[in-house]
């Protein structure tokens, strides 16, 4: 009803009419400002109720009122979480697998429960990656805290020692999503689930590297 009478106020203002002036009789109104009569009766009948319904800035932003910032001490939060309805992406042999990239390295990752074995390329993990390499590339598995828990196999293609890394470090956390949806918040609060878009940029002609260029001799 507030709104209506707001609506109607500024309806009537260009004419002239207030609601204060709206107890005039109907045919005055009508006769002078052109107004049916229909408009003018209802103005005429809910002016008391335009006033008793108004109120004032104040009711709405007084601060002893305002409870919606905290929840009240019974409230309990019984939503669903929304990986909870997320199934598991399991092959018939148990492993998850997951695609990793980095750069122009590509990685295709597997993983199972298992005692912590990590195969890169046919070869141990200690004995193809260095020691930077290998800690880029376990971050997923200590952040989720599961080091130890999963057996890795994987083949990378593709750029160097620490482009390939990144992109077993994207493959394993993308795996590790896929055989437990519950790690998702966890991968995705440390950005291990978002690929690294970073690319070296290209060589421009008449420039040694993509910025490097020759020395300038004014003489």
């Amino acid at each position: 009803m507030k709104r209506f009478g707001e609506a109607f106020a500024r309806f009537l203002r260009p004419t002239g009419i207030t609601l204060r002036n709206c107890n005039a009789p109907t045919h005055v109104l009508a006769g002078q400002r052109n107004i049916s009569y229909s408009a003018i009766r209802y103005c005429n009948t809910d002016t008391n109720s335009f006033k008793s319904n108004a109120s004032n800035r104040s009711d709405f932003e007084d601060p002893e009122n305002d409870n919606l910032s905290e929840p009240p001490p019974d409230f309990v939060d019984d939503r669903p979480h929304p990986t909870q309805f997320r199934t598991r992406s399991i092959d018939k042999f148990g492993a998850a697998y997951g695609t990793g990239r980095r750069k122009t390295a590509v990685a295709r990752v597997w993983i199972k429960q298992g005692v912590g074995q990590f195969i890169v390329n046919r070869k141990n993990f200690a004995e193809y990656f260095q020691s930077g390499a290998r800690m880029h590339a376990l971050e997923p598995f200590l952040a989720t805290d599961t080091a130890g828990l999963f057996d890795v196999w994987c083949t990378v293609k593709g750029g160097g020692r620490m482009g390939q890394a990144g992109a077993v470090r994207h493959g394993i956390s993308r795996a590790i999503e896929a055989f437990e949806p519950l790690f998702k918040p966890i991968l995705k609060k440390h950005k291990l689930l978002t690929r690294d878009s970073r690319m070296v940029e290209r060589k421009k002609a008449g420039f040694k590297k993509a910025r490097k260029r020759k020395q300038w001799v004014k003489r």
